[in-house]
């Protein structure tokens, strides 16, 4: 089924009445008793009728809406993976033009040293066989390339890929302003030149590369990790008193078993780590489970004290008595004192759950009850207390 806020055409923080009314506009309208040319309109009003069934439940709804969001996020992910994936692939890119960028700078500057020294013996008339060597040297190696386009510099090959600009040549500043140490040779001499000094840009290329080879080929890229399975269990009281492991079946049909330690009471969350979902290509992701109180217990679950009903007669609240209390040791006699209305509480120290130092308590709350039957003495007093009159 489609999305069912968009079939009603609500937002998914609509609330019940906002629901209720555009399911009743919506079926008024599409009504197939009032559309009999639309041979579609029995569909659609079954699914808009599908739509608010599902939405008009509050469980029902809240496990779409979790479902929701989980492949949301599901999408997302594999988005940002697509995405990591093409930036990869074109930083290969540029490390390999880089590279072929680099070599033929060398191999032109190379050239270029050869043909200088070439020149220099040329001038020299005392040395014929330097001036013969130098020529041959130089002829064989500064032979033009027929049919090959010029080598592009690093700094072109830079602006073709990324598209040049204010940044690119930033960086490239920041790369040229460092310092770097001559190296020997550079000075010249009065008879040899000293060759061209090397621009710092090409030393950025070099660095750009051996980032990019670590980054890239040095390491294995982790794979993405698939989002958190959320789900809930339900603990009865006795089992967070034993802190017994308690069994989540999953939709996949599996079963996981999640511990119960101290600390944990009705609310928390407990991360079973490497249990959750299973996508292709991607880290199996964490089960997240919300432990929530067994409601069929006599007892409400409060941090970590627990909390008990006890009735109690109008004679008891008002003379005070003594009364059985069901506790999880068995039962336990207390005191009831005098005047005690229903917002008394009696606390039995140290019988709740198991919090990180010790335990909680138990919290009895008296709550005063009639008699089942009309008594005529009770009635009588109650009127005479209310009117002054002796009947």
């Amino acid at each position: 089924m489609r999305d069912p806020y968009s079939i009603l055409g609500v937002r998914r923080n609509a609330d019940a009445d906002e629901i209720k009314a555009a399911w009743r506009t919506k079926a008024k309208t599409i009504h197939p008793d009032h559309n009999r040319d639309d041979p579609s309109a029995t569909d659609r009003f079954a699914e808009v009728g599908q739509a608010y069934e599902l939405l008009k439940d509050p469980e029902r709804r809240r496990r779409y809406d979790r479902a929701a969001d989980m492949h949301q996020t599901i999408m997302q992910q594999r988005d940002a993976a697509e995405r990591a994936k093409a930036a990869r692939a074109n930083a290969e890119k540029v490390m390999e033009e880089l590279a072929r960028a680099q070599a033929a700078r060398a191999q032109s500057e190379a050239v270029k040293a050869n043909t200088t020294k070439a020149e220099a013996a040329k001038a020299d008339p005392k040395d014929d066989t330097a001036k013969a060597k130098a020529q041959t040297a130089g002829t064989s190696q500064a032979k033009p390339q027929t049919g090959k386009k010029p080598s592009e510099s690093p700094e072109e090959t830079i602006e073709r890929i990324f598209g040049g600009g204010p940044e690119a040549r930033e960086r490239a500043k920041e790369h040229s302003d460092s310092p770097t140490e001559p190296t020997t040779g550079e000075t010249g001499t009065k008879d040899a030149p000293a060759p061209e000094v090397r621009s710092p840009l090409p030393m950025m290329a070099v660095d750009l590369i051996a980032n990019l080879v670590k980054r890239i080929r040095g390491t294995t890229p982790t794979p993405e990790k698939a989002p958190d399975l959320l789900v809930e269990a339900r603990v009865t009281v006795a089992d967070f008193l034993a802190l017994k492991p308690v069994t989540v079946k999953l939709s996949d049909d599996r079963e996981v078993r999640v511990p119960i330690e101290r600390g944990t009471t009705d609310g928390h969350q407990v991360r079973v780590a490497g249990q959750g979902l299973k996508l292709p290509g991607m880290k199996q992701g964490d089960l997240v489970v919300t432990l929530k109180a067994a409601r069929e217990d006599n007892y409400i679950v409060r941090d970590f004290n627990l909390h008990i009903v006890l009735p109690i007669s109008l004679q008891d609240a008002v003379l005070g008595g003594e009364a059985q209390v069901e506790t999880p040791v068995g039962l336990r006699s207390i005191e009831i004192p005098s005047w005690s209305g229903s917002d008394r509480t009696i606390r039995l120290e140290g019988l709740g759950l198991h919090d990180a130092e010790g335990r909680g308590d138990l919290v009895v709350e008296l709550r005063i009850i009639l008699l089942e039957t009309p008594d005529a003495k009770v009635t009588d007093l109650m009127r005479l207390m209310r009117d002054g009159l002796y009947l």
